[in-house]
């Protein structure tokens, strides 16, 4: 990063705080009613599908349509096959998915006419492991190289400042629990890092993780050991106890993988620092390059929008996207496959013929459609458990008032009891190129709850009204903005019941050993870097199995490599 760079954002976030503080004064505001409901997802589309496959007497389809591909789910896994395909020349191909827009849990909304994230709001800066994604940004034009070295647009990054911590009572820069601490909470930071730094050296981590595995050694040693206990045991074992600590790698799991540290594998905790940039104690040197994230005001839903822009209609050579449509039967047959599937548009089913099919859809949900399904299907089904996820977009008419410390950042996390689930918001303004309009006028906060430990929770999710969640939101972010309740005008519900897949003890191991596939043709229009010889994707005859849920976890690499692999699977 330049010093230019660093000036700017120096710039911006001083401007950013001193406007803030100008907004709040001044007049009394009534509270406008508050309008909202559920949105994003149908769970009702879902629950048809789910009741279809429990009655098992599926309609009979209606029309019959022929593709070269067919692509069932159009999640991140999803949009990379069909980008794979359309590089590799093949545009034959028919991508079905559920919901009126695609991109799984990446997907982004408007609220209020302003852009937010219904899900996923960050991607990492890439490192050279994740090849394929740092391609896609190449041809986006997120990335470039100058003099011989590769920089990332600076309208991407994201602005400073990044994030803090809202900590007794007050905000704090960071998300590590610093101010009054005591020296044995900073002396356990420091050994965790030293922790982190010794497991990185006995084997190496890499984002996605599915670069790592090979014919001959799909998991190392070190990473089989770690795999096999909770992160909770391997803390505890290594005489890790400090609450504040504690509190800090739990919401970092609950935060990745949708659970807490009691939940997850100590693979998945360490993963989570040692495949991105490590873990820092307070004083020690960071480098912000590779601290740096990409962001957008509607989060990940930016690259889906793009992804699924060639797909669309009146795009050139493009069709190949049915949205509305529940893919309810997969077979595979010795001469080619079958895809019944519910447009749920028409009412009727259609039935795709092709010789080859990608199943970029959850391993739940693959386990019931596909006929006669493969082993290592069946056991990813039964070994694999999955988060429900809650995303509330708040639209506020004017800027909050804010507590102490801090100034406002782009995320901004609460310190508050795990049970609840709640993980704090990002505000979709942030990437604002005008920080006078974004602290000045309206702007929409986008809050997360993991319900992976709550009781209950998938359950809640699906009962309780639009009303409770939003009152829940409310409540826990106005312990740090009082006057949110004022400035609120609506809250937008997405729901995800099975958002992510939980990386618990063994889970790892099993994959692993799953598909790793050497495309028969690597097509000229893919990069060398793209080119990816040995690509971990589970395979039959005809079928090609791409979703994060093959990772175990869930985040934009796994399930972008893994789609863009399947792709060139089919394409072979």
């Amino acid at each position: 990063m330049t010093a230019w760079t660093l000036q700017r954002r120096q710039f911006v976030a001083a401007g950013a705080a001193a406007l803030a503080t100008a907004a709040l004064g001044g007049c009394e505001r009534t509270t406008p009613p508050l309008l909202g409901g559920f949105t994003g997802i149908d769970m009702a589309r879902g629950h048809q599908l789910r009741d279809l496959l429990k009655n098992g007497s599926l309609p009979a389809p209606s029309v019959v349509r022929r593709a070269q591909v067919v692509i069932a789910g159009g999640g991140v896994a999803g949009l990379a096959a069909a980008r794979a395909l359309r590089l590799a020349g093949v545009h034959d191909f028919a991508l079905l998915e559920l919901e009126d827009t695609p991109g799984g849990n990446s997907r982004g909304t408007l609220v209020g006419g302003l852009p937010c994230p219904q899900g996923a709001h960050y991607l990492p800066v890439p490192g050279d492991d994740a090849r394929e994604v740092q391609d896609l940004l190449e041809e986006l034009g997120v990335r470039q190289r100058v003099a011989g070295r590769w920089q990332y647009d600076e309208r991407h990054l994201c602005h400073s400042p990044q994030e803090r911590l809202f900590f007794d009572g007050e905000w704090q820069e960071g998300l590590l629990p610093v101010h009054g601490v005591g020296e044995a909470t900073l002396a356990q930071y420091r050994r965790f890092a030293r922790a982190v730094d010794a497991e990185a050296r006995a084997a190496r981590f890499a984002m996605p993780a599915i670069k790592l595995w090979s014919q001959k050694q799909p998991l190392a040693p070190a990473h089989q050991a770690l795999d096999a206990i909770t992160f909770e045991e391997w803390l505890a074992a290594n005489g890790l106890d400090d609450a504040h600590l504690r509190w800090y790698l739990d919401y970092c799991c609950r935060d990745d993988y949708g659970a807490g540290a009691a939940r997850v594998s100590a693979w998945a905790g360490i993963h989570y620092f040692a495949s991105r940039h490590g873990f820092h104690a307070p004083g020690e040197a960071v480098d912000e390059a590779r601290e740096s994230v990409l962001t957008w005001p509607e989060g990940n839903g930016w690259l889906t929008q793009r992804l699924a822009e060639p797909l669309q209609s009146s795009a050139p050579g493009g069709g190949q996207l049915r949205t509305a449509t529940s893919v309810l039967r997969i077979t595979e047959g010795r001469h080619g496959v079958e895809v019944d599937a519910l447009n749920h548009r028409t009412g009727n089913v259609e039935r795709w013929v092709a010789p080859q099919c990608i199943v970029a859809l959850p391993v739940l949900l693959a386990a019931r459609v596909v006929q006669q399904p493969p082993a290592f299907l069946t056991g990813a089904a039964q070994r694999l458990q999955w988060a429900p996820w809650l995303v509330a977009n708040i639209h506020i008419n004017s800027p909050l008032a804010d507590r102490p410390g801090a100034a406002p950042a782009w995320d901004n996390v609460l310190y508050a009891d795990p049970t609840a689930g709640g993980l704090g918001y990002v505000n979709a303004g942030h990437q604002g190129l005008d920080p006078r309009a974004t602290l000045t006028g309206p702007t929409v906060l986008t809050y997360y709850q993991a319900l992976g430990d709550v009781a209950d929770g998938r359950q809640q999710l699906t009962t309780q009204p639009w009303q409770h969640w939003a009152d829940a939101a409310l409540a826990a972010l106005s312990v740090p903005h009082p006057d949110l309740r004022e400035r609120a005008t609506r809250v937008d519900i997405t729901r995800y019941g099975h958002a992510m897949a939980i990386p618990t003890p063994g889970v790892l191991e099993y994959l692993s050993k799953i598909g790793l596939h050497r495309a028969t043709r690597l097509p000229n229009k893919l990069s060398k870097t793209e080119q990816t010889p040995w690509i971990p994707t589970p395979t039959t005859a005809r079928l090609a199995f791409a979703h994060s849920d093959w990772s175990g976890y869930s985040v934009f690499e796994e399930a972008f490599t893994r789609g863009h692999g399947a792709g060139l699977v089919a394409a072979g």
